[in-house]
């Protein structure tokens, strides 16, 4: 007779959100696939293109009565394992009333070594699955090169790469976001 393994799912967003109001401020946690991790403090270079982009992005998006805000967790109504913190957040409508997001139009990701693979590859397939999702951008630090993850009007998703020459297409915020901008002071 075989038996099925159940696997534990881990947290759930409620559980993680009361866990974590209790840690440390100088702490960050982030929940992925049901586990919280702690969140390592990120580079100069690392935090130079954060600021970039967002400054860039909260320029673009003001227009529209949207903001770009750095370091608040995102959640997704289908997936109840994950509040990851991006990079770049960026939402319309009134402040949220705590540091968690479930509308986002566009989340940027600025990779870093220790974290490249859970950025593109579980962070990714969550991100996703946010239904007000229009952009996921992925951010390279060692080289200028942004992947471009778009939802078209079909739902599905679209990827183009772009480089230092080129520029990112926002109608969604009713402008271009040039790449050689999110750069800008970064050394090749």
């Amino acid at each position: 007779m075989a038996l099925a393994l159940r696997r534990d799912p881990g947290m759930r967003v409620a559980e993680y959100q009361a866990w974590v109001a209790d840690r440390p401020d100088e702490e960050r946690w982030e929940l992925i696939d049901g586990e919280p991790e702690l969140m390592a403090p990120q580079s100069e270079r690392h935090q130079q293109i954060v600021l970039n982009l967002a400054r860039k992005l909260s320029d673009i998006a003001r227009d529209r009565g949207c903001r770009a805000i750095p370091g608040i967790a995102v959640l997704s109504d289908s997936l109840d394992t994950f509040a990851p913190i991006p990079d770049v957040v960026v939402r319309c409508g009134p402040p949220l009333n705590d540091g968690y997001a479930r509308d986002p139009i566009l989340v940027a990701e600025v990779l870093s070594p220790s974290t490249m693979s859970r950025d593109r590859g579980r962070k990714t397939d969550f991100y996703r699955s946010i239904a007000s999702l229009k952009l996921f951008l992925i951010v390279y630090q060692d080289e200028p090169r942004v992947e471009v993850w778009r939802r078209g009007a079909d739902g599905g998703w679209a990827f183009e790469a772009r480089g230092l020459d080129s520029a990112i297409g926002l109608p969604e915020l009713g402008d271009d976001l040039a790449v050689a901008e999110i750069y800008d002071d970064i050394a090749f």
